[in-house]
């Protein structure tokens, strides 16, 4: 490993690890308090998803306009 980290493809594969999408899934749950699913079943729980991530897709062009 500390071979493969000393080369340059290793080091590009792992500065890719330094993108986080974590953020994205803490504001989903702390401000727009979407903690849980109401539906059941694997497709209406990703159809509920999209819209969550519909919503915060809009609400994140919105606020960038604003700005």
């Amino acid at each position: 490993m500390k071979h493969r980290l000393k080369t340059k493809a290793g080091k590009a594969v792992y500065a890719l690890r330094k993108v986080t999408s974590e953020p994205v899934f803490g504001i989903i749950k702390a401000v727009m308090g979407f903690r849980g699913f109401m539906l059941r079943g694997k497709e209406s729980v990703s159809g509920e998803w999209n819209l969550a991530c519909m919503a915060y897709n809009i609400k994140r062009m919105h606020s960038l306009k604003m700005a």
